[in-house]
Order: structure tokens, then sequence, then C-alpha cells
């Protein structure tokens, strides 16, 4: 069987034109600026427009657009996409479909929707991973694209201070013999029995969404803060050692850690436990939030294009989302 090294070709991200800042929180439900940047490390977010046009499958269409032409490629050397995203345009089809059609694909490349939470780029990215080490593929298209401002409940400060919308992509693609930009190794997993601590149970097929829940408000997003971050910051830091272990690498090989931004102080903390500089620990929770699977893509294309992140560097992406849904990426861009 083949064995064929991957690197990342191209990344690209789209923000919503909106932003919606603490300020603007305050005179939506009782909270003020200090709280929430205290708290959480956000001072501002993203909203898509509810008019259309910045969809979840409209922002990676844009996001795309990016990441091809770093790459030098067009949409049909795509062999696969990996949606990864718990905010779909719709049900049916899934959204890796949807986009497939706005790019103009006609190789019928395979489509994937991943709802693995905040943790759906990262497990898409190493999904990509293996596909293209087997040779089942050569070039893979990898999303994180969330519309949370839609399953926020926006009279509850202890969820709508959290989220905000975006979409980030990547391109991973076989890499050439003897190119330095490689994946070193990869881990996904989770843990069910923490699926509590942060659920949306109403309106799936077990509770379908009624008239008496729009009423109630019980339909949105529900989170144990306390619990997930005890989980969250213990589980980065497994994630993290677990691929430097596995590559025989240490922490002070690594240039650059890309946490999920969903708490700054989890970030924090994460990175207190593990031992790594704050310097070396990418963060931009403050502009845009916790946006779910796009917060890793996000800050990964925004290190790059501001000159932090440069080709030969390693990066640790490192993922945590509901379910419980873990994972982490260690590589060489």
């Amino acid at each position: 069987m083949p064995h064929y090294q991957s690197k990342i070709l191209g990344t690209g991200i789209y923000l919503p034109k909106r932003i919606l800042t603490n300020k603007d929180l305050e005179k939506m439900v009782e909270t003020d600026d200090q709280w929430i940047v205290e708290r959480t490390g956000i001072k501002e977010r993203r909203i898509c427009s509810p008019d259309g046009g910045e969809f979840p499958t409209d922002m990676a269409y844009h996001a795309t657009q990016q990441a091809l032409k770093t790459a030098n490629l067009s949409p049909n050397d795509i062999d696969m996409i990996f949606f990864g995203s718990v905010t779909p345009d719709m049900k049916l089809p899934n959204s890796a479909s949807i986009l497939q059609t706005k790019l103009g694909i006609t190789n019928k490349c395979a489509c994937l929707d991943l709802a693995a939470a905040c943790s759906g780029f990262v497990y898409g990215l190493n999904m990509a991973h293996a596909m293209i080490q087997t040779g089942m593929i050569k070039t893979a298209l990898v999303i994180g694209s969330e519309m949370l401002s839609r399953e926020v409940n926006w009279k509850d400060r202890s969820i709508c201070i959290l989220f905000g919308d975006g979409c980030g992509v990547a391109l991973l693609g076989r890499a050439p013999a003897g190119d330095p930009s490689t994946i070193f190794s990869t881990y996904l997993g989770a843990d069910g029995t923490g699926k509590e601590f942060f659920d949306q149970p109403i309106g799936g097929a077990v509770t379908p969404i009624t008239a008496k829940h729009l009423e109630e408000e019980s339909h949105y997003m529900k989170m144990k803060g306390g619990e997930m971050f005890k989980v969250a910051t213990r589980t980065l830091a497994q994630c993290a050692r677990y691929v430097l272990d596995d590559a025989k690498m240490s922490l002070e090989q690594v240039d650059w850690l890309i946490p999920h931004q969903a708490n700054l102080r989890i970030i924090e903390t994460t990175g207190k436990i593990l031992g790594i500089p704050e310097n070396k620990v990418i963060i931009n929770i403050a502009k845009y939030g916790n946006t779910s699977a796009a917060t890793v893509p996000i800050a990964f294309h925004e290190a790059i294009t501001e000159g932090k992140i440069k080709r030969g560097d390693v990066v640790l992406l490192d993922a945590f989302g509901a379910g419980l849904t873990f994972g982490s990426t260690l590589l060489r861009y």
C-alpha cells in the first residue's frame, strides 16, 4: 500500500461584516464589557447577515477562493470536501454537497459533513491526511464554518456573550518527495459520557421542535460552563502530549500552538499545564469569540497572513468540543 505525506497547500477565511461588541450586548442582556472580558477574553464577535449571502456554505465559498488562489489550484483539483459544522445550511442535502455546486466542481468529488462541534475542522484535517497517506485522494478541502448566531438564545447572557460566526478552510494535498512540509502525527477521540455538558437536545429525531419549545425558548444550546472548563483544559493538554509523544518530539520543538478559541482562561490554563510560553500560543478570541469548528482554521490563516507562522514552522493544532469530541494535529507548515 502506498504511503504519502501531506501538507497544507493553502488557507482562507471569511468573516461576516457585522461586528457585535460587548457594548452592544450591554443593550441586549444584563452584562457589561468588563464582566465579559474578565471571564472570557472576548471583546467582540462577527455576526452573519440573516438576509442571506453569509450562510455557512456562502462563507466557505469565499474562504475556499482564497485558499485555491494561494495553492494555485482550481476547484476541480479537489478530490474530497470535509465540511465541519454544527450549523449546516439545511438538514438535507449536506453542506459539502451544496458547496461543491457553488464552487462549480464537476469531478463528482466526495462530500462529507462532520458534526464534531468545535473539533470539526481538526477531525476533517486528520481524516483527510489519512486518506492522502493511503492514496485514496490527492487533495482535500477541509472546512470549519459556523453560523452560531442562529442557535444562540440572545436573552441568555451565559451563552450569547461567547459565540460568533465565521469560516476557515485549508487545502491539504500530497507533498512532493523531499518536501519538508508534512504532518507528523494526528489524534482524534471522543467521550460521550460528557454529552450533557454542552448540548441542544431539542430539534432532533428524539424530540422534534414544537410550538411549545419555541414559546418556552427551550430549543437553544445549553452549556455547563464549569464542567466544560475543567475537562477542556485537561483534555487539550492530553491531546497535545499525545501527538508529541507519537512523533517523538518535545514541546520545545513546537514553534506555535493553535488551540480552540473557546475562552481565554481555557487557553491560558492549557498553556500553563503544558508549560508552553505565552508568546508561542496563537490567540484571537478577543476579536471573534468562539466560532466552534472555525476557530482553529481562522487563527491558523491569520497567523500565516500576519507573518507569524512561516514555512518550516512546527505547528500544533488542538481542539475540543461538545460530544465530547477532541483532537490534535502536529505538522510542519
